[in-house]
């Protein structure tokens, strides 16, 4: 399911922050329209 494939884009985006936010939650995400992802990104520091 295309909802799945998305997720799993949102938290690829989200380990790209790993080890550099803490101590905040990891995030990811990815903003979808007309089923294609038109942005992404993630948490890239602490503060």
């Amino acid at each position: 399911m295309e909802h799945e494939r998305f997720m799993q884009e949102s938290l690829k985006q989200m380990k790209q922050g790993e080890s550099f936010v803490e101590p905040n939650p990891m995030v990811g995400y990815v903003i979808v329209q007309n089923q294609q992802i038109v942005a992404q990104g993630f948490h890239a520091q602490f503060g």
